[in-house]
């Protein structure tokens, strides 16, 4: 059986409505084990060190479900380890808008300050990977996302499985109905497959 592993977004932690929903679906499913939704450094590199940690260990076994800036770390985490990826709502080049946060960011749930300088853009680039076995690879976009523009992500991971829905908003509405799917998905053979609007 494979393990879960919850990616939060920027400026975000595992208190976030996701990943909170997500702690409480595998609990119900007495899947607890099989869950990792660890707290991502700020800093673009203390991530990926923290990634690499939790992840070789886990030998290709695992689905990392990664949300806005998750899901960026989330395609670098697959294309170096294996495993597979669901990606919800993520951001594609992060480092073309991190202009956008310079200076003090203020964390959503817990509050901490974080200081955001030009070295964040320069790691950021460099730990991007293009998707390169697409059948690792499901997107879960909303078209209303007032953060990213959701058509980046279809752009990139044109060839992935995609699930487009309209309306929405950049945290997801609805991701927790998604819980058993994204599970199954996670735990199934790879299968190349794309659709628009509607679940796998």
């Amino acid at each position: 059986m494979t393990t879960l592993v919850y990616l939060h977004g920027f400026l975000s932690s595992p208190l976030s409505d996701k990943a909170q929903q997500t702690i409480n679906w595998m609990a119900e499913q007495g899947l607890s084990d099989r869950l990792i939704c660890p707290q991502i450094p700020m800093h673009p590199r203390q991530a990926i060190e923290l990634l690499q940690q939790l992840i070789a260990p886990l030998n290709g076994d695992f689905c990392v479900v990664g949300s806005s800036l998750g899901g960026f770390f989330a395609t670098w985490a697959v294309e170096e380890f294996g495993g597979r990826a669901v990606l919800i709502n993520p951001a594609v080049k992060p480092y073309a808008l991190i202009n956008q946060y310079l200076g003090p960011q203020q964390n959503y749930q817990t509050g901490e300050i974080h200081h955001i300088d030009e070295s964040f853009a320069i790691e950021l680039r460099e730990f991007e990977r293009k998707p390169t076995q697409l059948e690792r690879y499901w997107l879960l976009s909303q078209t209303d996302d007032e953060v990213l523009d959701y058509r980046a992500a279809v752009d990139y991971y044109q060839g992935c499985l995609q699930t487009i829905e309209q309306g929405g908003n950049h945290s997801f509405i609805g991701f927790e109905l998604w819980l058993p799917q994204i599970w199954d998905f996670a735990n199934k053979p790879n299968q190349p497959a794309f659709s628009i609007g509607k679940s796998i």
